[in-house]
């Protein structure tokens, strides 16, 4: 056990001292691994900061629910009651008729006038406790079959617009992120590949002497295990001063509208995913290289 951590640290060691030795190149991978990180991680956050606005925006969806004009006062409390004890309404409002016919004869003398008796009907606003698309529309329906009721109205159009965009946004930053994995794999292959040429003889005296196809590969992958690493925390600190600066100007609109709002910076559940991939493309990208690279040496 002992023999296997030194070999090991021996290997870590001389591939940290190759790193240092070339800082300029070394900076110049990491910075380009840690922009193409960066753009997917800030539409991710973004989007995800625009869901957790969809779910605290105070325009929430409204299920309006008319009531039949013949339904008697004792229908109308049984359907206030049976909304107070369903799981998935968040709050409701009971208008009368009388007080919905007040109001009209208020706001417009010349049509009330106009009219012999009250023609509207008692209503309930419901505001659902789940705003997505598909549960406000089974709210509807399931409402619509009980007793006394003779209309219900959904204004859910706004929240399946907004669910929309959020779905294509999402599935934008799945797109890009597998483009850029893929060119992130070829940027470090091509990386680790020019590393394997420049030691070419070495490799070949090593496996002359008897060193296996794994002890030669091992410091290869350790390197581009480091190349994913810097670049990782390159693209993290690129997301949160870029989304720092974009805070300046989202506070400024979000007080015009009288909100608190900002974006909120990555999390450590985010910048360990970010760590992750970076860290587990730079090792595929460059056992890929060292493969094909022993492969070369080794024809049969």
């Amino acid at each position: 056990m002992k023999h296997w951590i030194n070999q090991h640290t021996l290997v870590w060691r001389l591939v940290l001292s190759r790193i240092l030795r070339a800082k300029l190149s070394t900076l110049m991978i990491w910075s380009v691994i840690g922009i193409a990180l960066s753009l997917p991680a800030i539409l991710y956050v973004v989007i995800d900061n625009l869901n957790q606005l969809a779910g605290q925006v105070k325009n929430e969806p409204q299920v309006s629910v008319f009531m039949k004009l013949d339904a008697e006062p004792a229908t109308v409390e049984a359907f206030r009651k049976n909304l107070e004890q369903h799981k998935g309404i968040a709050k409701q409002q009971f208008v009368s008729k009388e007080v919905a016919w007040q109001e009209m004869q208020e706001l417009s003398q010349n049509v009330a006038s106009q009219l012999d008796r009250n023609p509207l009907p008692d209503a309930f606003f419901i505001e659902p406790k789940d705003h997505s698309p598909e549960a406000i529309s089974q709210l509807q329906r399931e409402i619509e079959g009980w007793p006394g009721v003779e209309h219900v109205l959904a204004d859910a159009d706004w929240a399946k617009r907004l669910y929309a965009l959020l779905q294509l946004g999402q599935k934008a930053v799945l797109v890009l992120s597998g483009l850029l994995g893929f060119a992130l794999v070829a940027v470090i292959g091509n990386t680790i590949r020019l590393q394997i040429a420049t030691q070419r003889e070495e490799i070949e005296v090593s496996k002359l002497i008897g060193a296996t196809d794994g002890f030669i590969r091992r410091p290869f992958l350790y390197a581009g295990t480091l190349y994913g690493l810097g670049g990782s925390l390159i693209a993290l600190l690129f997301v949160n001063g870029i989304l720092t600066i974009f805070n300046l100007s989202v506070a400024d609109l979000a007080e015009l509208y009288g909100s608190s709002f900002i974006l909120t910076l990555p999390g450590w559940e985010i910048s360990l995913g970010v760590i992750a991939c970076a860290v587990t493309l730079g090792w595929i990208g460059s056992y890929i290289a060292v493969n094909r690279s022993l492969a070369r040496l080794n024809p049969n």
